[in-house]
């Protein structure tokens, strides 16, 4: 028997949401619909990332569709809400650029080797898993790691001229695009660069970069806060900024100079959560023991301090280090540990989404030639 698209619709009306007392379909939740022999796919937009209700929609979708043609076809619903916009351009510039791309997320740390990088791929692909349109740009200039995480050491990107200019086209795996200066030199290469030529490599993955349509473009930034950040904040208007820690005192107090830089007068990027990197050690063979190696609950109890949202917390798990080391991160496995990213991911959407709903667009930060100072 062949599915037709309209025989699928009639069968989604029999899903009620319930705070409208109407079915999905009547109320133009339902898009996206794609039948493959056996297989059904479509996506329900709900009003809000964090809607009680999610569950028992994607539930209810997937019996509706099971009954009305049996129980072995297969169904993919992603039910999720739809991604609001968090920036404003007002140059021709980057409007002809990154016109496409609804949100740009900063993902930093204060401190090297607290898994920020990992966190980042981790985070982008279960972004992706639940339906978002993903880019990840990597911003660390002078030690890129996405090829590696991603599997794609050997990719060269390709490229295509567009109104005469030619534009970098992402390299794209696991549902995400990414592009990083990795790319472009030998692995074995040292970059040694003084800041300027940094600064003018990120620039131009950034700008030339062909994007497309994105709900979230994340940015890996290097430790520290450097001429690279003043760079992306002048370079793009930023909507919020992640920071990665471990519970470590001498990382958290990186952290907090990461979240000063962000809340500081004229840049003004909202820093919409914190992330626990390695917050516990749970051996395998001991599943239910945690062990606190770099303290306990340290990103936590700052994140009280400084009112800012706890968006998860990631222990430290050999496995995680081994995915991404063999380009197949964790995020990939329907394992607890990606339960766990998928959750974080879950998390940023909704912040990123009250973000928009109670925050003007982030505008890109000028500097006054006169002054010496940022605008924006």
């Amino acid at each position: 028997m062949e599915i037709s698209i309209n025989q699928v619709l009639d069968a989604l009306k029999k899903v009620q949401y319930p705070e409208k007392n109407q079915d999905i379909v009547s109320l133009k939740m339902v898009e996206a619909i794609k039948i493959e022999g056996k297989s059904i796919s479509f996506s329900v937009f709900l009003p809000s990332f964090n809607s009680p209700f999610k569950k028992s929609i994607e539930k209810a979708c997937k019996k509706a569709i099971q009954d009305a043609f049996g129980e072995d076809v297969e169904v993919k619903a992603t039910v999720n809400a739809k991604v609001t916009v968090g920036r404003v351009d007002k140059t021709v510039e980057h409007q002809n650029t990154l016109q496409g791309v609804k949100n740009i997320i900063a993902i930093a740390s204060g401190k090297g080797g607290v898994g920020k990088s990992t966190v980042s791929v981790n985070l982008a692909i279960s972004l992706a898993k639940l339906g978002m349109r993903v880019g990840i740009l990597d911003a660390d200039i002078y030690g890129p790691s996405l090829p590696k995480m991603f599997g794609v050491e050997k990719t060269v990107p390709g490229i295509k001229k567009v109104a005469g200019k030619d534009r970098i086209l992402p390299v794209e795996k696991f549902g995400v695009k990414m592009l990083s200066i990795g790319f472009f030199i030998k692995p074995d290469d040292a970059l040694i660069w003084r800041g300027a030529m940094a600064t003018g490599a990120l620039k131009q993955l950034i700008n030339d970069g062909l994007w497309g349509e994105l709900d979230y473009l994340l940015i890996d930034l290097p430790p520290g806060t450097s001429d690279i950040h003043l760079t992306m904040v002048q370079t793009v208007p930023v909507t919020a900024a992640i920071i990665v820690s471990t519970p470590q005192e001498v990382a958290l107090a990186d952290a907090r100079r990461g979240i000063g830089m962000f809340q500081a007068d004229k840049i003004e990027v909202p820093v919409i959560g914190l992330i626990e990197n390695m917050a516990w050690f749970t051996p395998a063979e001991l599943p239910e023991n945690k062990y606190y190696i770099f303290g306990k609950e340290g990103v936590k109890k700052l994140a009280e301090e400084k009112n800012i949202p706890l968006l998860g917390q990631i222990p430290l798990v050999q496995s995680i280090r081994e995915s991404g080391d063999i380009g197949t991160p964790s995020a990939l496995e329907d394992t607890p540990l990606g339960k766990a990213f998928l959750d974080l991911a879950e998390n940023v959407a909704e912040k990123v989404e009250e973000r928009n709903k109670t925050l003007a667009p982030t505008a890109k930060v000028e500097i006054d030639p006169n002054a010496g100072c940022a605008t924006n």
